[in-house]
């Protein structure tokens, strides 16, 4: 059977010899294996955040959504028993859209202050939205009324969560440019030849620009 869940970069499929519970497809089941990673691993972001973030309002995020992670955890883990497929880590080792990458991780734990923020905000948003896609999918063609519910409430809860993170990046700080500005010149371009504003607004009118 194929799974019907969007492209992810990877296909889960149950391991050989172990069945779906009666009322699980393999839709379901290979939701609840890809869910679970990309938890596990938004979660190690998130509980970064409280020693490397210097924004208090995206500790508190990062908090809220550590918790939101770790009860989405429960609940996954807790539907997969119900479907009698074992969790044998399908996904270990893969980057996938929406997954926090271990790169993402070694950056972020590398960082401090508005550089953290950033690579925080950025992975959350994207995992945020493949989240969202993955549920949907679930929804659509999923069996279990135990997983498409907790589908649905996944959606819901990481609509709000998209919500409030997009709020905060919008009050980011922009990336500050370190180079020398074009204006005014260095002091040594004075009397070198560098035109002051003056000579410049003056050339166009100038007797000696004429000769």
């Amino acid at each position: 059977m194929v799974v019907a869940l969007p492209a992810v970069g990877c296909t889960s499929q149950p391991t050989a010899g172990a069945s779906p519970g009666p009322a699980f497809n393999a839709t379901d089941t290979a939701w609840i294996l890809l869910m679970i990673p990309m938890a596990e691993r938004a979660q190690l972001l998130t509980d970064l955040a409280p020693s490397r973030t210097a924004d208090p309002n995206l500790a508190e995020l990062a908090a809220k959504t550590g918790s939101t992670l770790r009860g989405d955890l429960r609940r996954l883990r807790a539907v997969l028993r119900l479907s009698g497929v074992p969790d044998t880590h399908p996904h270990e080792g893969h980057d996938m859209p929406g997954m926090v990458s271990p790169g993402t991780l070694e950056k972020a734990a590398a960082t401090n202050g508005q550089a953290f923020d950033r690579v925080l905000t950025d992975a959350l948003r994207a995992g945020f939205t493949q989240s969202r896609l993955l549920c949907a999918g679930e929804q659509a063609h999923g069996r279990a009324d135990e997983a498409t519910e907790l589908a649905a409430a996944i959606a819901r809860s990481t609509a709000e969560q998209t919500s409030r993170l997009d709020k905060l990046r919008a009050a980011q700080p922009g990336p500050v440019s370190v180079g020398r500005p074009l204006w005014p010149p260095r002091a040594e371009g004075l009397g070198s030849g560098t035109p002051t504003p003056r000579t410049i607004a003056r050339a166009p009118n100038s007797r000696t620009s004429a000769l």
